[in-house]
């Protein structure tokens, strides 16, 4: 594997090797992790670091060595953990000293929300910044001490070296416990504090925080290139769906603007369809390549939204851009959706998916000139890599005729190494592609997207539910043991009521109520939060309560708009009651900063309109 990127041939030879001959520790072609079946830790099972999955077996081998654990997470598709993963963890001095000096532990974020948003804590409380891979230093008992992502091997462009680091921690721990300790108290003492439940003095003023999140978005909108914010740039559906439920027009056009500008940028996969996770970018041209599922069902979701309002068909074409391309590219045989595709292929971040103007000049001959300007193709190039191309739509009418030009390459491309494919099924974003298709199809009457939700719903319920009706995380051949954490139920539930309000089954409303009903048993603490994992899962340092969205939503707004919705569905006196006690309860959190609960800021205005009308 080049530069840590696996192929997806590799990936289904090391799914359907036979484990049952290997020693425990799959030495000395493997490590213990290829006893795994996440992707993301498959792909580390032939480093030289002798990986460990992340359970109480790891914290006790710590505790009887006396050493500190390295947690290092990350996902499948992600670039940046194949380049430290190229540069440190295949290589044997890093190796050499994490296996001496502490015990590894490779955790998929995907699998682990929960240990992922405890360690992304410590690390923006600790640096400020955070991104994958996340590393984080553990005592044996899991309370973290440091925590950083990427680094190199070696010390570059005022960069710290990883492997100096180590020897740097590996010291402290042996020789300045007491170091160690501070550290470790006073980082608990802070990510505490963020834990903590703001004292409510007075109900706070909605159009206060809804004018506060507006005048935010108006100031980081970018009225150059549209969306918000400089680089990178994120597609960022909960801004959008927000600004389309207003009632002002102008409002509206700050998210149909970003649309239009993400469909003609090189965030777009002008040629095989679906949106890339982020523009590297202002101008929304260079991608960062992966394709993960989330993105695919929110956009399409906001441009259904965005269908919804203005009626114009730019809006549903980009919504069927994305649905078609996820039920082509991202679909499980089972009926389940994949969770993306890989940034890199052939060891290189894009090489799936830029073009020479050499190339598309010899494949398309005399069509090549119309083409090249359509999609702003030039000899130079607009990549890293000098010539080569991402294409983007360099003018804004498209060319109808350019269709077969655009088989053609895509053909070609096609028979290019494809990137990685992460084959897991993860039961809250499955919910999100379900929202999106049921959606689509209550506002088109399109059958094959309300077929296709149904499946996927059917294959959760059937594939990733226990017996005794808790469900699963996740699914890759085989269900993993991890039980849903909050968005699973919250995500899931919003799918079954977009299902109910396309087809109007009764067994659709009455699935999103048990989910409901289970997820305030599972995921209320006894101080009123709710948390992110369940009572009956494992329990780690802190219960952290994110209610902040980021380019999804969080999982308690998730939950609270579900709640609304089934008010207005059902009209019970029940959901009536906990609507309001769990808005009352999550709204004091948005004080701060409420342009980071815009999902939540929905739910409460929509809770205003059911109740009041």
């Amino acid at each position: 594997m080049i530069g840590s990127t696996m192929t997806n041939h590799e990936l289904h030879t090391l799914l359907a090797l036979d484990r049952s001959t290997l020693p425990e520790d799959g030495r000395p072609e493997f490590n213990r992790l290829i006893f795994s079946r996440s992707p993301y830790l498959l792909q580390h099972s032939r480093n030289p670091v002798d990986w460990r999955e992340w359970g109480p077996t790891a914290q006790e081998e710590a505790r009887q060595r006396n050493l500190p654990l390295f947690v290092s997470i990350g996902y499948a598709t992600c670039h940046w953990c194949h380049v430290m993963a190229h540069e440190s963890f295949e290589d044997e001095e890093v190796a050499d000293i994490l296996n001496h000096a502490f015990v590894p532990v490779k955790v998929d974020r995907e699998e682990r929300p929960d240990l992922d948003e405890f360690c992304m804590a410590a690390c923006q409380t600790l640096t400020n910044s955070g991104g994958w891979p996340l590393n984080c230093f553990l005592k044996p008992d899991g309370t973290p001490f440091y925590a950083l992502t990427y680094l190199p091997k070696e010390p570059r462009r005022g960069m710290p070296g990883f492997l100096e680091l180590l020897e740097n921690i590996a010291r402290v721990w042996q020789h300045k416990q007491d170091a160690v300790e501070r550290n470790a108290q006073s980082l608990m003492e802070a990510l505490g504090q963020m834990a903590t439940v703001p004292q409510v003095t007075a109900t706070p003023n909605l159009q206060k925080l809804a004018d506060t999140a507006l005048a935010t978005l108006r100031k980081i909108h970018d009225p150059q290139y549209q969306g918000f914010g400089k680089a990178p740039k994120f597609p960022m559906p909960p801004y959008l769906l927000f600004l389309l439920g207003r009632d002002n027009r102008a409002e509206q056009e700050l998210a149909l603007g970003a649309l239009q500008a993400m469909r003609q940028g090189g965030i777009w996969d002008q040629l095989g369809g679906g949106i890339h996770r982020y523009s590297t970018d202002q101008r929304w041209l260079v991608p960062h390549f992966e394709k993960m599922l989330y993105d695919q069902a929110l956009v399409a979701y906001t441009a259904l939204e965005a269908y919804a309002l203005t009626k114009e068909n730019r809006y549903l074409e980009m919504a069927d851009n994305l649905l078609e391309f996820v039920l082509a590219e991202l679909t499980a045989p089972e009926g389940g959706f994949y969770c993306g595709l890989d940034a890199d292929s052939e060891g290189r971040e894009g090489a799936c998916y830029v073009w020479e103007k050499q190339e598309i000049e010899q494949i398309l001959g005399d069509e090549a000139a119309l083409f090249c300007s359509q999609y702003g193709v030039t000899e130079q190039g607009n990549f890293e890599e000098p010539g080569k191309n991402v294409l983007f739509q360099a003018n804004s009418n498209q060319a109808a005729e350019l269709k077969e030009a655009q088989e053609k390459l895509l053909a070609v491309r096609n028979q290019r190494q494809q990137p990685l494919r992460d084959i897991k099924i993860l039961s809250g974003w499955n919910g999100l592609m379900v929202a999106a298709l049921a959606r689509g199809a209550a506002l088109t009457g399109n059958q094959r997207w309300l077929e296709a939700a149904r499946r996927a719903a059917a294959f959760i319920s059937s594939s990733l539910t226990r017996a005794d009706g808790r469900l699963l995380r996740s699914w890759c051949g085989t269900p993993s043991t991890i039980p849903g954490f909050l968005e699973d139920y919250g995500f899931l539930g919003w799918g079954y009521l977009e299902l109910y309000k396309a087809g109007e089954d009764t067994a659709d409303l009455q699935t999103a109520e048990k989910l409901c009903k289970d997820a305030l048993r599972l995921f209320r603490s006894d101080d009123g939060r709710l948390v992110t994992a369940g009572i009956d899962q494992e329990q780690l340092p802190l219960a952290l309560s994110d209610n902040h969205d980021g380019v999804i939503p969080s999982g308690p707004a998730a939950l609270a708009m579900n709640l609304v919705t089934l008010v207005r569905l059902t009209d019970k006196t029940e959901w009536k009651n906990t609507a309001e006690e769990v808005l009352v309860g999550l709204l004091p959190s948005l004080t701060r900063q409420p342009v980071s609960g815009l999902w939540l800021l929905a739910a409460q205005r929509l809770w205003q309109s059911s109740t009041q009308g």
